[in-house]
């Protein structure tokens, strides 16, 4: 390399020699820095068809609805999750497929652990709500997330300082999908929420904090409010179930589980919720609940434990002891059936989803199986209706 410096006559060599050095060194950069990463998740996108006005769906008693869970996946944070995505393809097949019929998808409801951390706002941003944008734009379909374990940790507490990063995450990604604080179907504060379509009542609310007495007043006057003329069904869907067989049940009876047993069946059982839709077993499985209601007539609330939405699965570990639940239950006369026991392998209890079908008062679902699960029959067919009575569509 030649330099070429100018130096006047007479000019001293140290200072020649400084020059010199300065021109020889690389051009000072100012150093870049990594881009912040969002704090907060993203909000996912409006839904293009949302549910519209109660008292405007009030004439509607014939549609379907999707409902699935634990979609948290291995990749959280750096990819989409994979395995849910092969979930909502498949969701958005049958949306196509049923939408000129005589009962169109009107919403999907997800029963908790959206991601691995819900704490992570990369996780959400990332690997979820890109995934769940699909459902609301191409598919249309407003979407509806319970709080799992994962979503907001299993603190007991509402402000138990291990919920709030999770919570912040968690509201902020479904802020622009369920009812807003101030609403009448919203706790304020809360990730608890109702909406009602058609005949069908649908509440939300969060089973990791299933003792706090707040949430449990809010809906207690939710189902007391109700007009059952109008809404012939009711739909809870939350992320703990009350009976499971896999991990999480068996001899194991988790916290949220004893308070669910404890506190909220005998409240279903009063208002005669139909369906619970919960999670966190990572498998299929159904139990039905047969009471006496308060008429004295004897009715049946079923239980759908859907986690095959991409988390890693999960097999069967024994039958839970009901033996004092059922013994509390005093003049209800509480009877419980097995209808359908996950399978022994994991191989046995594939990806899937449900397919609610609403027809005046009949309930009917059928299972969809993806991937290797395709074909997927645990009633010896994929399709069961929910009723003593009546013969499967």
């Amino acid at each position: 390399m030649t330099l070429s410096l100018p130096c006047r006559p007479g000019t001293p060599l140290l200072l020649v020699l400084a020059a010199v050095s300065a021109a020889a060194q690389p051009p000072q950069t100012t150093p870049r820095t990594a881009p912040a990463q969002p704090t907060v998740a993203t909000a996912i996108a409006r839904p293009r068809n949302p549910i519209p006005a109660e008292v405007a769906s009030a004439g509607v008693t014939r549609f379907s609805f999707i409902a699935y869970g634990d979609t948290r996946g291995r990749r959280d944070g750096t990819e989409l999750q994979y395995e849910h995505s092969l979930i909502v393809e498949s969701m958005l097949r049958t949306i196509t497929a049923l939408d000129r019929g005589p009962d169109p998808v009107k919403f999907v409801l997800q029963s908790g652990d959206a991601v691995v951390n819900g704490g992570d706002a990369r996780q959400w941003n990332v690997s979820f709500v890109g995934l769940i944008n699909r459902l609301t734009t191409e598919g249309g379909v407003p979407y509806y997330l319970a709080p799992g374990n994962h979503d907001v940790s299993s603190a007991a507490a509402l402000e138990a300082p291990a919920r709030q990063a999770g919570l912040a995450n968690y509201l902020r990604a479904v802020g622009q999908l369920i009812p807003p604080d101030g609403n009448t179907r919203r706790l304020d504060g809360y990730p608890t929420y109702a909406f009602g379509y058609g005949n069908t009542f649908v509440i939300a609310f969060d089973s990791n904090i299933a003792e706090d007495s707040t949430q449990f007043r809010w809906v207690r006057a939710q189902l007391e409010g109700l007009d059952r003329r109008r809404y012939k069904h009711v739909v809870a869907f939350f992320h703990h179930p009350a009976f499971s067989s896999g991990p999480h049940g068996g001899p194991t009876i988790e916290r949220p589980t004893v308070a669910v047993r404890a506190r909220w069946m005998p409240l279903f059982r009063k208002h005669n919720v139909d369906l619970l839709l919960t999670g966190h077993e990572h498998l299929f499985e159904h139990w039905v609940e047969r009471y006496r209601a308060t008429d004295g007539t004897r009715r049946r609330i079923d239980q759908i434990v859907s986690g095959g939405g991409g988390a890693p699965l999960y097999s069967y570990t024994g039958e839970p002891s009901l033996t004092e639940y059922v013994a509390s239950s005093g003049a209800d006369s509480v009877r419980l059936e097995h209808l359908v026991r996950p399978g022994v392998l994991r191989g046995d209890n594939p990806y899937h989803y449900l397919v609610v079908h609403v027809d005046g008062d009949r309930l009917w679902f059928d299972v969809v199986g993806v991937d290797w699960g395709t074909g997927f029959q645990p009633y010896r067919s994929a399709r069961v209706i929910l009723s003593d009575s009546a013969r499967v569509p």
